[in-house]
């Protein structure tokens, strides 16, 4: 099986541009590169990545393209570029000449409500659409009905639901979330990602057994066809190791069938994000 992770970041830690990584998230104040994934990959077993942008700014993107193409594991990028800026097309059509990169994503979780119904949003989202790539929803659970709308704006973008769509976990209310988690799935060009759930519970207040349940909504909601394992790596790293998280969400597909399993541990993502595998990867990095 060619194991895939479809959520992890890589950066040069900076205490003011990485001001989200509080105290209690106090592990990741260092340097997480490629070396470090690449070694991290080795020790679970897995063979490619999807690296996904966190920070909002081009020189990431340029950045992490260029890491990508000297880096073999990783498969593709999922970049920021500013989707509201009328310099967005030139951009698109320089970016979109880099093979690597996959899809795009803004830190939405921290906007206002109705940011997914702005106008200028909307209208940069359509030139990624003509640009042939995904966008990956970095929402919360309140968010969703407002994610949903934009979905169905954009019926030719496949869109990538980042962690579960960060429910509420405090009062182990799962009722709003689940319903509009149905909700979207319902849409075909749906996929979601199992990855972040483990950090948004409370620290040493979550177990596998208590997080499997928002496991199998996204599972009945969505299908093995349509979930993509990630680790969310390295923030995963304040909660648990990558090999735990890993060897977590194994255990909750167990029960699958093999078929299944290969298909979210890795077959989904070749094809939501259209990389190919390690071979084509490396002949690619080189390209690029």
């Amino acid at each position: 099986m060619f194991r895939i992770d479809a959520h992890h970041h890589l950066w040069h830690y900076d205490a003011d541009e990485y001001a989200w990584i509080t105290d209690d998230l106090a592990p990741l104040r260092r340097d997480f590169v490629a070396a470090d994934l690449i070694a991290t990959l080795a020790d679970a077993g897995l063979q490619g990545a999807i690296t996904v942008q966190a920070r909002q700014n081009v020189k990431e993107t340029e950045w992490l393209l260029q890491v990508a193409a000297v880096t073999p594991p990783v498969l593709g990028v999922v970049g920021w570029l500013p989707l509201r800026d009328p310099a967005l097309p030139e951009l698109l059509e320089r970016f979109s000449q880099v093979a690597l990169l996959k899809g795009l994503r803004h830190v939405v979780q921290a906007e206002p409500a109705g940011f997914m119904d702005d106008a200028a949003f909307r209208e940069g989202l359509a030139h990624v659409a003509a640009a042939g790539l995904t966008y990956d929803l970095l929402i919360v659970e309140q968010q969703l009905e407002e994610a949903t709308r934009l979905v169905d704006a954009f019926p030719q973008i496949s869109f990538v639901l980042d962690h579960i769509a960060k429910p509420r976990m405090g009062d182990g209310d799962m009722t709003e979330w689940s319903r509009g988690i149905v909700e979207l799935a319902r849409r075909p060009n749906t996929v979601c990602k199992v990855s972040g759930i483990v950090t948004e519970a409370s620290s040493g207040a979550w177990s596998a057994k208590s997080l499997r349940p928002y496991y199998e909504v996204v599972l009945d909601a969505f299908t093995p066809k349509r979930l993509l394992f990630g680790s969310d790596w390295p923030v995963v790293l304040a909660r648990c190791s990558y090999v735990d998280w890993f060897r977590i969400v194994q255990g909750w597909t167990a029960d699958l069938s093999a078929m299944e399993q290969a298909a979210i541990f890795g077959e989904n993502a070749v094809r939501v994000y259209g990389v190919a595998k390690r071979e084509a990867a490396t002949q690619q990095g080189e390209r690029a």
